[in-house]
């Protein structure tokens, strides 16, 4: 048999596999060593007492015949399609219903799996940085042609995400098939405002593109002018997808549950020019390779929309974005250029005329004891980039601050001279300033 050989032109480790190895071989290496992980975007909360009592009752169900649950439905239970349809959308004034909603086992599978549905041919354009996801699912399918020396593919349209724009992408001048859109961002933590997605919406029924959005940390928004659904934009219906999960949300990343929406509007045309429907196809791909996400899981995501999942997840949010915000404070005090953490768990960061993660990312491991994960893993423009995450506890959140606070911020590349931005004097006075503020917190 011959094998696909897109997998083989891949890189042959995952980003965060990447990661993980590097920090084996640290612990390994140092095994007294109190490593923080502020890397990947696993929550460190616990799942609501609503949702797991939720789920035992679910586990009942499952002992008893007249209870008893075997195959479910490869679209979801409507019990659970419909809770998400009246609060998610309709309660917003978005006119989504049930039948446009489909049960997953989480947003990275129908991420990777919605190039079933579209051309081998379709032109895929993506943010960098990006979600590696959208690169890697691309490639495994056959559109990404061949990968060139800047690490970046022939065939794949890459919007540049940087400083100059905001880290915010913005539309191409040619036109794309398929357009990979996330905001809040991961990894950069930055925001589309209702007039800028609605460029891209215009965009996509210009060009007759389907938009694929990311809407994976929507829970997070909280300026008013942020859209947390494509769908609050008019017209969006009509050409995009949105995904969504409950792992960051209400901490299912164990659990496995989310959902994607593929309105009835959507729709694409094969090469003679008919129509059809997206939700259609989607429907086919899930029927035939997917038997549905369980049933005690989605009584537990069920739980969610109940008064007290509601407030559970509200507070966990809150927290979350509390120890965002306290890490972008703290390390634009202690010299780094600083994107994200606000609408978003996500810190975006940079020292000033670093250009490479994997040393910022070694220095941070083996000075602060501090995991992170390098930008140039979500792509090029990532160069010199950092992310951290406020999925950690608020205590480990201020413990890797402070240690990266006193870290010594000078360049070791360049002999005595320091960040143009950072002198001595700033340093100090940076770490001065950090020390104050976590003393009068009460956090030794």
């Amino acid at each position: 048999m011959y094998i696909n050989e897109n997998f083989i032109k891949l890189p042959q480790s995952y980003l965060f596999s990447t990661v993980a190895s590097k920090l084996k071989e640290y612990r390994a290496a140092h095994p007294d060593a109190e490593l923080i992980r502020m890397d990947i975007g696993d929550v460190t909360l616990p799942i609501a007492s609503c949702v797991t009592e939720a789920m035992h009752r679910a586990v009942d169900d499952m002992s008893k015949s007249d209870t008893f649950h075997g195959y479910g439905p490869e679209q979801g239970y409507p019990f659970l399609r419909e809770a998400i349809a009246k609060t998610d959308y309709q309660e917003r004034g978005i006119d989504i219903t049930a039948d446009d909603i489909f049960i997953s086992d989480g947003a990275k599978s129908d991420l990777g799996n919605l190039g079933n549905i579209y051309s081998q041919k379709s032109i895929i354009g993506v943010a960098d940085p990006g979600y590696p996801v959208y690169v890697d699912s691309s490639v495994m399918d056959g559109r990404g042609g061949e990968l060139l020396g800047d690490g970046r593919w022939s065939r794949i349209l890459y919007m540049d995400c940087k400083p100059e724009n905001g880290f915010k992408p913005g539309v191409p001048k040619q036109s794309v098939d398929v357009l990979f859109l996330c905001s809040p961002c991961n990894p950069t933590g930055t925001v589309f405002t209702r007039d800028e997605l609605k460029e891209w919406v215009d965009y996509a029924r210009r060009n007759r593109s389907l938009i694929i959005f990311d809407s994976a940390y929507e829970a997070f928004v909280t300026d008013p002018d942020v859209p947390r659904s494509i769908y609050e934009i008019e017209g969006a219906k009509e050409v995009a997808i949105e995904i969504r999960s409950f792992s960051k949300t209400a901490g299912f990343t164990g659990l496995r549950c989310g959902y994607t929406v593929v309105p009835a509007e959507l729709k694409g045309t094969d090469r003679e020019g008919n129509e059809y429907p997206l939700r259609q196809l989607w429907n086919r791909r899930q029927s035939t390779k997917f038997n549905g996400a369980s049933y005690i899981i989605q009584r537990g995501a069920e739980a969610l929309y109940t008064p007290e999942g509601r407030e559970a997840i509200k507070k966990n949010i809150d927290t979350y974005l509390s120890n965002a915000r306290y890490i972008r404070q703290a390390m634009e005090k202690a010299g780094f250029e600083v994107y994200g953490g606000e609408n978003s768990p996500y810190v975006w960061m940079r020292l000033p005329e670093e250009n490479d993660s994997w040393a910022l990312f070694e220095r941070l491991l083996s000075e602060a004891q501090v995991s992170s994960t390098p930008g140039i893993g979500f792509g090029e423009c990532g160069a010199g980039f950092i992310r951290l995450t406020g999925f950690n506890t608020p205590e480990n959140t201020r413990k890797a601050m402070d240690r990266i606070s006193k870290m010594n911020l000078k360049r070791e590349n360049g002999a005595e001279d320091d960040f143009s931005s950072l002198n001595d004097v700033k340093a100090i006075k940076a770490i001065d300033e950090l020390d104050k503020l976590t003393e009068s917190l009460g956090i030794k």
